[in-house]
């Protein structure tokens, strides 16, 4: 279920649904997601392994899903068994994107990775202000 804050930003009832770089899954509106595959597109060459890999990765197992009137989407088999998503999910709003995660992969990912995080804020003192 899309939280109803979220979907207050969202213009339509349909997103797009695909495989994200750490175990979770990623959720863009249609536009944003036409944006990005077309710079990928654009700006790789079906020559270089590298590139397809990509491709394969994030744009060949993307599907669309809509949102029903409860604010619920249907999450394929093969993209729920991907991201290992069981019972509790978290759902997290980064501006232009949705990230799904299953609730005990999230708590993992977060524990295997808070050094690197403090690492990451850290380095960020000097282009945030607030």
């Amino acid at each position: 279920m899309i939280p109803s804050r979220m979907r207050t930003e969202i213009s339509g009832n349909t997103l797009v649904l695909t495989r994200g770089i750490d175990a979770c899954l990623w959720l863009f509106p249609p536009e944003e997601w036409s944006r990005i595959t077309d710079n990928l597109m654009d700006s790789t060459s079906p020559f270089s392994a590298r590139a397809r890999l990509i491709q394969r990765r994030i744009i060949g197992p993307a599907q669309e899903v809509e949102i029903d009137r409860a604010g619920r989407i249907n999450v394929p088999p093969s993209l729920r068994d991907y991201a290992g998503l069981k019972k509790e999910a978290v759902i997290l709003g980064i501006k232009r994107y949705i990230e799904i995660w299953d609730e005990e992969m999230y708590a993992i990912y977060w524990k295997e990775n808070e050094g690197a995080f403090q690492e990451a804020a850290e380095e960020l003192g000097g282009i945030v202000s607030f």
